[in-house]
Order: C-alpha cells, then structure tokens, then sequence
C-alpha cells in the first residue's frame, strides 16, 4: 500500500487525487492531509480517510479545525513549520504537491532531501527553483512525475527514452479568448476570464489559462523535467484538448497522448505509476469527435506566452521574477485592481527591473520572490492611482 501525502488537499488538484484514491480501495494510505483555509472540508476529508496528521497552514482556520476535530489519535499541525513536520516525522512514500503558487516550493524540496516520490502539479516549483529541484532530485534520485496533463502525456510519449527527440509539441487549448480581437482583451472582466471552455480548475491557474501565462510556465517546466531546449518545445494551439501533447522523432514518428479533459487521469498514472491501471473514470468516444484543430499561438494578442519564452531562455533567477511577478498580477485582477491585459504587461516590466543571478538557495530564491512581489505591488498601485 502507498502512502500518500497530499498537499493542497482542497483544492482541484487535491480533492480529484482523493477522488482517485477512492477508485483503487487498498492501494492507498492517506498519510497527510494539508490545506490553507478550508477547515470545514478538511475536516471532512480527515474523518473520511483518517490520516496520521493534518495540517492547515491558515492560523485562524487552524484554530477552527482544532476546536471541531473529536479524532484525538491524529496528529494536527500548523504552518509551513507544520508541512515540513509532518513529512519529516510521518514515514511516506509520494507526496501529491498540489500547494498553490510559490508556497509549494518549500515542501517539495523538503520532500526530495527526504527520499519521497513526487506527484508535481505545482509548477511554480520547477519554474522558480527549477535548479534547486535539480539539484536536491540527483542527490537522492527520487521519481518526479508531474500531474499536468501535458507533461504527464509528454512523460508517457517519451517513456522508453529521449533517443532520436527532435521537437516537444506542447498543446494549448487556447483558453476562452481565443478567437477574440487583441483591443477586446482589454475589456476582459474577471468572469469572463474564469469561464475556461474544457477544464475545471482553481482560479490562479484558469486566469493564467486565459493569458497562456500558464502554458509559458508549461514551456519553462518542460525545459526541466525533459531537458530539451526551448527552440525544440512548441506549443500548438489545440481547442478541443482531446489530444494532450505529443513528441515529434527525428525519423518523423510523432507519438501522441490522447484522452478526456479530465485530471484524474494524469493523477492516476502518476499515483499508480510505474502501473497503468483500469478506472472506472469516462473514456474518450471517438465517434463523438468532429475534428482537431491546431494553430500556431498569436504572441501579439498573447504577449504573456512570449515573454516565457524569453525568460526562460535567459535563465537563473528571471524565471522565479516571472512567476512571482504574476502570482501579484493575477491576485490584483482578481481583485479588480488591474485589466486583463495588465498581468502580462505588469510582469514584463518587473522582468525588466531584475538583473538575472544564479539561485544559491531556497532562502535566496525567496529573497528574490519577494523583489518580485513588492515590484509588482509599486505597479498594481500605480495603476490604482
């Protein structure tokens, strides 16, 4: 039976992982539950899968949760402190890092210094401590398998080796923009920007889905996991997200993964792996396909991609500016303190005010997060003014 941690245990990511879990009865342990603020349905997902230890890292939700939880054989914990805790002191197997943002950094480089297996669905990790992860993943060679669909398909499509790779065709579904004028995008509202035609998804990643931020982040993530240069990676604009990447050969084979817009499934794999195993979830009906479409990225009207690109070639720390630099710009859009088409243009002037150096730790990588942030804040106040 494994043992599990899953971090982010609220959100999407972490209530389908549960969701898969109930679908292999005896496979799994629950061994930690953490979440940030919502006690009430943490408390439901303690009682049901009755884990060793929980931890909240919200302290007035912390205090609610304890005040209401009647198991007193269960360990509860508060704080990042507390996350690191328990992985220290819980004996675990994979930990799912669903934590949202750069909060879910620390836990992961925790979890690769302690020997766990990582099901990554975080990708502010590899984006903004990418070198880190490297680093701490070849000391102790633990398995990285990400949950994003698209990397999951791309690590499925490469399983037996990188021999002959010749380009990775990353696939976008475009978001809920797509089709629409660039001076309409300045009209964006917030609702319509939560509105993603194919995938349910917390609302940090479904603006960045809007933007293609996501998909940049996607591109720098990619460059990591699979070593491949950033000429060799190309995103295709796919709206139907039936097919979820592919890899191109240099004999001219193009091997790819096909399947429902549903996350349980790179979840699954990445939790049964190195098994693949039957579920009860929905299969993909071919005969209810009408086409597939791909097109090539308007970087005009979708600047945010671009800039990734550019980011990510430059290296070092600019990358973790970028993802810091628009956590602020999705929050203050979301707020209502910025346009739509504010986020990219408020993270590639942060870019711009950072002179890039090499990460030499985890508290250095914060320091430069926290440039970053408080950059962004100067523009989101800017633009209040």
């Amino acid at each position: 039976m494994k043992r599990l941690a899953v971090l982010g245990a609220t959100g999407s990511i972490g209530t389908q992982t549960l969701q898969v879990v109930d679908a292999f009865p005896g496979w799994f342990e629950v061994t930690i539950l953490a979440g940030h603020s919502n006690w009430q349905l943490l408390l439901q997902q303690a009682e049901k899968y009755q884990p060793k230890c929980v931890v909240i890292t919200e302290p007035s939700a912390y205090e609610k949760f304890k005040q209401e939880n009647r198991n007193t054989n269960m360990t509860v914990l508060c704080g990042m402190p507390g996350v690191l805790q328990a992985l220290e002191q819980f004996p675990t197997d994979m930990m799912v890092g669903a934590m949202s943002g750069a909060a879910g950094i620390e836990p992961t480089l925790k979890a690769l210094e302690l020997g766990i297996d990582l099901a990554l669905a975080n990708k502010e990790t590899l984006v903004s401590g990418g070198s880190l992860v490297r680093k701490a993943q070849q000391k102790t060679g633990v398995n990285i398998i990400s949950v994003d669909s698209e990397h999951s398909a791309i690590y499925q499509c490469i399983e037996d080796g990188t021999k002959c790779l010749n380009k990775i065709l990353l696939t976008a579904s475009g978001g809920p923009f797509r089709t629409w004028n660039k001076e309409d995008l300045y009209k964006v509202t917030k609702a319509q920007a939560l509105k993603h035609p194919n995938w349910s998804m917390g609302q940090k990643i479904t603006i960045d889905s809007a933007t293609l931020m996501n998909k940049g982040l996607e591109v720098i993530e990619a460059n990591w996991l699979f070593n491949v240069d950033y000429d060799d990676i190309q995103v295709l604009v796919h709206p139907q997200s039936v097919v979820h990447s592919m890899v191109e050969y240099g004999d001219g084979s193009v091997l790819a993964h096909l399947g429902k817009a549903d996350m349980r499934i790179p979840i699954q794999y990445a939790l049964t792996w190195p098994e693949r195993q039957g579920n009860p979830f929905p299969k993909l009906d071919f005969t209810q396909i009408a086409g597939l479409e791909f097109y090539a990225p308007d970087f005009e009207k979708f600047p945010a991609l671009k800039l990734a690109y550019e980011v990510g070639r430059v290296g070092k720390s600019a990358p973790a500016v970028l993802n810091g630099a628009n956590e602020i710009a999705v929050a203050a859009f979301l707020k209502d303190q910025i346009g739509f088409m504010d986020i990219p243009a408020l993270v590639q002037w942060v870019v711009e005010q950072h002179n890039p150096v090499e990460i030499e730790s985890f508290s250095h990588l914060l320091e430069i997060d926290q440039w970053a942030r408080s950059q962004a804040q100067v523009f989101v106040q800017n633009r209040k003014a």
